[in-house]
């Protein structure tokens, strides 16, 4: 899969030994990462398991609601113009 410059992506794996890998247009840069709640109730994603049941990283457990990011998202810029 490959993931867009500013695009949120997020998965779950259903299977034991699943290998999952995806591709981005650059380097890693901790400074500009952003997220959103994985469990904001306003995307309305069935994550199919249950909360408790989901491996998530430190930093996913602790990302803002999609209507708190207004001042960390800019929307409809163009990042390849």
């Amino acid at each position: 899969m490959l993931v867009p410059r500013g695009f949120a992506h997020g998965f779950v794996v259903l299977e034991d030994d699943t290998i999952f890998a995806y591709k981005v247009d650059n380097y890693y840069s901790p400074e500009n990462d952003r997220g959103i709640a994985f469990n904001d109730p306003s995307l309305n994603i069935d994550w199919i398991l249950n909360h408790d049941e989901l491996n998530l990283s430190a930093k996913d457990t602790k990302q803002p609601l999609l209507k708190d990011t207004n001042d960390i998202f800019e929307f409809g810029v163009d990042y390849y113009a």
